[in-house]
């Protein structure tokens, strides 16, 4: 297995383009990725696209439309909200082999005012969680794991608050974010709520949104950059059987196991990295990650969110970029686009959200249904 880097991103700012199709949102990504990378569709190897809500409409080969069709392999990647990251570690995958040498991966999804995301459709029978707890939506899963936080360790609902005020914080300075309003704890205690303990702004809205990133292999990268950036790991996992399948979702297991994979493969630590962008779907998810992840010990993610770590200027800052609460999580592009956001910040490219001196980022997002998805990126 060769070393990969990365040597082009690029993503829209996500938000609602109902007068564009997907294959133009991801075309305008990966023609930005490949100006970064200094490339053009003639240096492809291989394309790798990650669409969910369209998976069966060959979105790759639509999008190569757009950009340009030079008859390399299209491969088309669904994978709950992990897509956009699993197609990213499917194009590391293919240049890693030594099969490939260059390869772009590109992660879309337009969903509009869809909504939030359910427990997902088809696929056959089995238990319904809906059946069992009353919910099998997202806003209840996600809700019900925050309440057992609360229950086993004290955590309070301000904390989960807290996490949503300083994402939207961060927020304010990402020009790719679908909203950049700054809100007060008290704003978003105070916002409707939707499924306790997690408020309206405690919640990511949904949209369009496309990333995409050029993956080169190391001993050739710096045919492209002078400061290509290290994939040190790529981590996929799921779900491994449990009685709990027939209640609730597992939100932690899956990330732990991701999350000890990755640091073996890297070789470093959760102490090593400078910043992480994570799956924020709501609140109570980025606390319980903080654990899932070991940026603190177990029961201790509420004490962190105090201290103020996770903020920009912290310790270890958490979702600069604003989050999935802000940035937006249009399914299929989430992974991509959190590739992006560490890649500027190990470049010195984030503006004024910089986490001074990165040198090493995680990248992390989770699908339930379920797929995990860890990348450690490092300069």
């Amino acid at each position: 297995m060769r070393d990969v880097a990365i040597v082009g991103v690029g993503m829209i700012k996500f938000g609602r383009y109902p007068e564009k199709g997907v294959q133009e949102l991801a075309g305008q990504a990966a023609l930005l990725a490949l100006k970064d990378a200094g490339m053009s569709m003639k240096d492809i190897e291989i394309f790798v696209s990650g669409n969910l809500y369209q998976s069966n409409a060959m979105i790759g080969q639509r999008i190569l439309k757009e950009i340009g069709q030079t008859g390399i392999p299209v491969i088309n990647v669904a994978n709950a909200c992990a897509t956009g990251s699993t197609a990213f570690r499917t194009a590391y995958m293919a240049v890693s082999s030594g099969q490939y040498d260059v390869a772009l991966a590109v992660g879309s999804e337009q969903m509009g005012k869809m909504g939030l995301l359910g427990a997902g459709g088809g696929g056959g029978g089995g238990v319904s969680p809906e059946g069992i707890v009353g919910s099998g939506l997202m806003p209840a899963v996600f809700g019900q794991a925050g309440v057992e936080h609360m229950r086993k360790y004290g955590t309070t609902f301000e904390q989960f608050a807290k996490v949503a005020a300083k994402n939207h914080k961060h927020s304010v300075h990402n020009p790719y974010s679908q909203y950049q309003v700054d809100m007060s704890l008290e704003d978003v205690m105070n916002a409707r709520m939707v499924a306790w303990p997690n408020t309206l702004y405690m919640c990511c809205p949904t949209g369009d949104g496309a990333a995409g990133a050029v993956l080169v292999a190391m001993d050739k990268a710096k045919q492209y950059t002078s400061s290509p950036i290290k994939i040190a790991a790529s981590v996929l996992t799921s779900d491994p059987w449990s009685e709990r399948d027939l209640t609730l979702p597992d939100v932690n297991t899956l990330t732990r196991n991701a999350a000890k994979l990755a640091y073996e493969q890297a070789g470093l630590g959760p102490e090593d990295l400078n910043l992480v962008e994570l799956h924020d779907c709501f609140a109570t998810a980025e606390l319980l990650h903080y654990e899932n992840l070991g940026l603190c010990g177990e029961g201790e993610a509420g004490k962190l969110i105090d201290s103020g770590d996770t903020y920009v200027g912290g310790r270890i800052p958490v979702a600069p970029s604003g989050g999935l609460l802000s940035k937006g999580h249009p399914l299929g592009a989430t992974g991509v686009a959190n590739i992006c956001e560490v890649t500027w910040h190990l470049r010195g490219q984030a503006g004024d959200r910089q986490v001074e001196g990165a040198k090493v980022g995680l990248a992390h997002v989770i699908g339930l249904g379920s797929a995990c998805t860890i990348h450690i990126l490092t300069r």
